[in-house]
């Protein structure tokens, strides 16, 4: 139990800011339904580190939630979906622009089978919404970019620093 039991999220995010955000709305008590594609999956399932099959990244983002998988791309997952939202108070999604309208599964078309329900498009920026990658994916990308590269022994690209460009073992 928490401040939010009571409330339920229907959350069609994967990889960092959608997940992150219903993990936390998933602490504080909310019932936080995670949709997610049947073929792979939350992209984080495939990430290394991993624990009895799961990524560290995807078990942490996802503690707390309970789990569906839909294929939104039929009339039937649609259809599921639809009566999933129609009983939630808030639906949180971070497609690319133009997916959801695309899929049917719009602001218009969940309000108009959940009025009550609270629409959410996860983005680090409106700028950031109409690209493939969010702005926070980018830094993330290239520190592990140079990471990889100090461990190749390649040198780091940009500012002069007297720090090692990676921890020596």
């Amino acid at each position: 139990m928490g401040p939010l039991a009571g409330i339920r999220v229907v959350d069609l995010s994967s990889m960092l800011s959608g997940p992150w955000a219903t993990m936390i709305l998933a602490d504080q008590g909310a019932d936080v339904i995670k949709v997610e594609e049947p073929k792979e999956g939350d992209h984080t399932r495939s990430l290394s580190n991993r624990h009895r099959g799961f990524s560290a990244q995807f078990l942490n983002l996802n503690r707390n939630k309970r789990s569906i998988t839909l294929d939104l791309k039929t009339g039937e997952g649609r259809a599921i979906l639809k009566r999933l939202a129609a009983t939630a108070d808030v639906l949180v999604q971070n497609f690319r622009p133009g997916v959801v309208e695309r899929l049917g599964i719009d602001e218009a078309a969940i309000r108009a089978v959940a009025p009550q329900s609270s629409t959410f498009r996860s983005a680090a920026s409106a700028k950031a919404a109409l690209m493939p990658a969010s702005r926070p994916t980018i830094p993330s990308y290239r520190r592990f970019r140079a990471s990889r590269a100090c461990r190749e022994g390649r040198m780091r690209r940009g500012r002069a620093s007297s720090a090692p460009c990676c921890p020596t073992s």
